[in-house]
């Protein structure tokens, strides 16, 4: 009898002892213990570096990745880790530095994955943000400073940023790669660096305080693509319960993403890839050294539709109900029209409708009046940006709200972003909204005014309430409608915040009618 009192004493203060737990420097993961740094200000925890798979190097470089090797001694995870092989990083255009990824460590064992979590009980099940990082798949990384994941972790999220491999170490695609591949495909290796992050996440992050259940994945520009493939993928099933994509999905072929994305002609592309390389064979292309492949970065750099890992054309398998159904919160900006060289004249801007619209054009003229020169610049600019961006999102939202039962959520970015003396006003531009939906104007010597810290602090709230139930709707802020097949009601992020029908929504349904007709996407 005496000894089964101690029993449960023991019981009772082991129990004790887990329930009360707490989030430490030091923390176990699968593959060994890590440690990180506490900001004792802000209460923030950050592990920074952590590898989520091997180093995909010598046999493992166009290799789907492999599970990390376990470590002994405790991992300094106190810095960033390498990013991806790609160009050097520099600021360009609208994309000044903190939009740029750190230079000067740059390899291709990189497979690493940074995390912040607020200090508290292990079992606190705190909802999960993994940002999917932007770069046309051939540049970026997770230590981008407006992807920093402090100030959202102070908002009671567990925040991660991830780095997969780009360009040509991402989404080679060559026969010979096919024929060793089990799966007898190959490319993709970028999108399936995302999904090991994902179990990882999956595997790992309840001792972070984060909940496996409420995984929210969340991307712009490349991200958001990558949300987009990662949604309709069979592979990524279950890691993941909401998606945030912001500016880019593969819904449509867009004017200017003509490339054949198919496997036979990555294929094609992988094979000039090493011509140009003047290698024989894949076993010679692996012994190069990592440096020298970057001449050939862009003749293999994008996700593909592969019969694996996209088993099918994206709008096919939404068509169709084959995705990974959960809820959207999807959306763009008004100003992401890039045009770059030569402005066109008004008449070249009504001969390039004819031109490229046949039979159509003489309705889009209507939509866009380019009466004078200069309202066809802004015209060329608002057709860029539907073609490349919005009637990508507009059209991802629209099926799901044809095809699933998840809520959908659209928003339209319209704040002129703030600029110094030596920088240029490009309006509301494609990555702008970033620093204000992760709240990290901070990162930033742009001037802001109090309504752009005001903006920060809604649009993030607003992404923190989606990642917490798959609604962005919370206490004290404007109220979101979903959007419905029959109404397409879209919060505004502008000087001010407020709900109205999706910007241009008749030319948004003219283009969707154009490229539904004139494609195989029926």
């Amino acid at each position: 009898m005496r000894y089964f009192s101690y029993l449960i004493i023991v019981l009772f203060l082991f129990q004790s002892c887990q329930s009360t737990q707490k989030i430490d420097t030091v923390i176990s993961t699968d593959s060994g213990k890590i440690e990180g740094v506490f900001n004792t200000e802000t209460g923030i925890y950050a592990y920074k570096g952590i590898p989520f798979a091997k180093a995909p190097v010598g046999d493992l470089r166009w290799k789907a990745p492999q599970t990390a090797e376990p470590w002994v001694a405790t991992f300094n995870a106190t810095e960033f880790g390498p990013i991806c092989m790609q160009g050097e990083p520099r600021p360009f255009s609208m994309w000044t530095q903190e939009f740029i990824a750190p230079a000067g460590n740059m390899s291709e064992d990189c497979l690493n994955l940074n995390i912040w979590t607020k200090e508290g009980p292990i079992d606190s099940k705190r909802p999960v943000i993994v940002f999917i990082h932007g770069g046309g798949f051939s540049s970026g990384s997770g230590s981008v400073p407006i992807y920093n994941g402090e100030r959202m972790a102070e908002k009671d999220v567990v925040f991660v940023t991830i780095n997969y491999r780009v360009g040509i170490f991402g989404f080679l695609a060559h026969p010979e790669l096919s024929e060793e591949s089990s799966n007898n495909v190959s490319g993709n290796y970028g999108l399936l660096d995302q999904i090991a992050a994902l179990e990882w996440v999956q595997n790992n992050i309840t001792n972070f305080g984060g909940d496996p259940d409420r995984v929210t994945i969340a991307g712009q520009s490349a991200g958001s693509f990558s949300v987009n493939y990662l949604v309709a993928s069979p592979l990524a099933e279950g890691l993941f319960h909401g998606a945030i994509a912001e500016s880019g999905a593969a819904m449509l072929p867009a004017a200017r993403l003509t490339t054949d994305n198919s496997l036979s002609s990555a294929e094609e592309r992988g094979e000039q890839a090493l011509m140009s390389l003047r290698v024989g064979n894949i076993s010679e292309m692996r012994e190069l050294p990592a440096d020298s492949l970057l001449s050939a970065q862009g003749q293999s750099g994008s996700p593909i539709i592969d019969g694996y890992v996209i088993p099918k054309p994206i709008h096919s398998l939404f068509i169709e109900g084959n995705y990974n159904d959960v809820p959207l919160l999807t959306g763009w900006n008004e100003d992401e029209g890039l045009s770059f060289g030569t402005p066109p004249t008004a008449e070249q801007f009504k001969q390039n409708l004819r031109d490229q619209y046949g039979d159509y054009a003489d309705e889009l003229l209507e939509l866009f009046p380019a009466d004078t020169d200069s309202i066809a610049r802004q015209l060329q600019k608002d057709l860029n940006m539907l073609n490349t961006f919005g009637l990508q999102n507009w059209k991802w939202a629209q099926v799901q709200n044809q095809t699933g039962d998840s809520p959908v959520y659209l928003y339209y970015f319209t704040r002129d972003v703030p600029y110094t003396n030596e920088q240029q006003d490009f309006g509301a531009f494609h990555t702008g909204e970033v620093p204000y939906a992760y709240n990290n104007l901070h990162t930033s010597k742009r001037p802001w005014e109090s309504i752009d810290y005001e903006l920060a602090e809604t649009m993030s709230s607003f992404w923190v309430s989606f990642a917490e139930d798959g609604d962005p709707n919370g206490e004290g802020m404007p109220e979101w409608p979903n959007a419905r097949p029959d109404n397409y009601p879209a919060m505004f992020f502008g000087d001010s915040v407020h709900v109205q029908g999706v910007s241009m929504k008749s030319r948004l349904e003219l283009l969707d009618k154009f490229y539904s007709e004139n494609s195989n996407l029926k």
